[in-house]
């Protein structure tokens, strides 16, 4: 069974968001501006990128 990767890029810097959306982009492996990630494609992850979506620029999802 092939596992689903979706790649996440940080467009938006986390400077002045809430201290629960900081410590999403540290979840998800985020660390600096333009950096890409590749993380599985699970309910964790998905609510992760869901709540700071608006910093994130998403690919490989349907």
């Amino acid at each position: 069974m092939a596992t689903k990767n979706v790649k996440i890029t940080l467009v938006r810097s986390p400077i002045g968001t809430m201290e629960r959306h900081r410590q999403c982009l540290k979840g998800l492996g985020l660390r600096r501006m333009h950096q890409s990630v590749e993380v599985l494609d699970t309910p964790a992850n998905r609510g992760m990128i869901t709540k700071v979506r608006y910093m994130l620029s998403v690919e490989g999802e349907e």
